[in-house]
């Protein structure tokens, strides 16, 4: 064996170097375990502390009540009715456009004959899967839809914040605005882009045109346009209690995936789908006028009734009725408020940035990990024993 500088060494030289290292390993190892021991013994001696059966247990999920939401889609229907015309069918316009683009998605992806004849039930599954697309962009972005406006004006109006005039001028401009946007983006991006113009798409758009206003009579049209805008407005008022966008498109999605899969009638989604069926020439007895009376109205009226009467008036009556006021915290909440929550904890502890923790403060230890800015209940422990012996000891020193 040979040094750096190319002399040899002797077998002690080799064994002395063989102890120096394995004595400089082994003292690393000790030290590594004796870090771990003395923070082993600071956690416990803070979890020691800590009487756990002061706590509540803390919230499942971080959301607004359905009194507080309910007072949200009040307010949301207030301020709705007092907005300009040109802004609110502008509006609606792009939300008449924007819930096409999930249309278009779930026909084109429903566009499989082999599916079709082999497994419907999946490749329904599928398409509706892919539908809420665009009621999420809707939601998210504040566009409007006529349906969801049937539950915000109508717990409004019951609510004393808006007029029967106010109602009916949102529900007349929101609809107008929703039927140009619907048939601006079937005639100019899918009509004349030819999206669905040759083959299995547009037999599945003419199939599913018959499927929607042909073969089902009026009330069949009527009643599962309530099952339809009921699943819609319950889409919007759980995403409406939601705090966070991941939370929202969740909540969304599945209600929305549901009305699509029992296949129930949305009229505004309708505009697009029927139209469309029309544009590419479709047999009789399928032409507008057709369109309006049995699809149209019938859909239009289910979709009033399933979201202003079984979403708007049923939750007005549980939660606003009774004219007691309800208080509605959002980013974050004053020091010492007591937070109360159907189904979760009574109370939260309110940490110094005013961040909720989901546990109640029944005496002054801290909960571990409950505290905010990601420092943990025991690191805020040590930081506060430990420190402040160091700050003592360097006062009397100096003095």
């Amino acid at each position: 064996m040979e040094a750096w500088g190319g002399a040899k060494l002797d077998p002690w030289h080799r064994h002395f170097e063989w102890m120096v290292s394995k004595d400089a390993a082994l003292i690393l190892i000790s030290l590594l375990l004796a870090n771990m021991v003395t923070w082993d013994f600071i956690e416990v001696h803070a979890l020691s502390r800590v009487n756990y059966h002061n706590y509540i247990a803390p919230a499942i999920m971080d959301a607004f009540t359905p009194a507080q939401t309910t007072e949200l889609i009040s307010r949301i229907g207030a301020k709705k009715a007092r907005m300009r015309i040109d802004k609110m069918f502008i509006n609606s316009f792009m939300g008449g456009a924007l819930i096409s683009f999930g249309c278009a998605l779930a026909l084109s992806t429903n566009s499989s004959p082999w599916f079709q004849t082999n497994a419907p039930g999946l490749i329904r599954t599928i398409s509706a899967m892919v539908f809420p697309v665009g009621l999420i962009m809707v939601v998210l972005t504040g566009a409007d839809l006529f349906t969801s406006y049937c539950m915000y004006s109508v717990v409004a109006l019951l609510h004393r914040r808006c007029s029967v005039l106010d109602l009916l001028k949102t529900w007349f401009v929101s609809f107008f605005g929703n039927l140009a946007g619907a048939l601006f983006f079937m005639a100019v991006l899918t009509g004349y882009g030819g999206t669905f113009e040759t083959g299995a798409y547009k037999d599945e758009a003419l199939a599913f045109a018959k499927t929607k206003a042909v073969t089902p009579q009026w009330h069949q049209i009527f009643l599962k346009g309530i099952l339809c805008n009921w699943l819609v407005c319950m889409a919007v008022f759980l995403a409406l209690s939601s705090r966070e966008i991941i939370s929202k498109i969740v909540a969304i999605w599945f209600p929305v995936m549901c009305f699509v899969g029992l296949g129930t009638d949305h009229v505004i989604a309708n505009m697009y789908f029927i139209p469309l069926a029309i544009f590419l020439g479709a047999p009789k007895p399928l032409t507008v006028g057709y369109y309006i009376w049995k699809s149209m109205i019938p859909s239009l009226l289910g979709n009033i009734v399933g979201g202003g009467l079984f979403t708007g008036v049923v939750y007005w009556y549980l939660f606003l009725a009774g004219g007691e006021e309800v208080e509605i915290h959002f980013d974050t909440l004053p020091m010492d408020t007591a937070v109360y929550e159907q189904g979760g904890p009574l109370e939260r502890e309110i940490t110094s940035t005013g961040a909720g923790t989901g546990y109640k403060n029944e005496h002054s230890h801290t909960i571990p990990n409950s505290g905010n800015g990601g420092v943990s209940g025991i690191a805020k422990d040590f930081h506060a024993k430990h420190f402040k012996k160091d700050k003592e000891m360097n006062g009397n020193n100096a003095a």
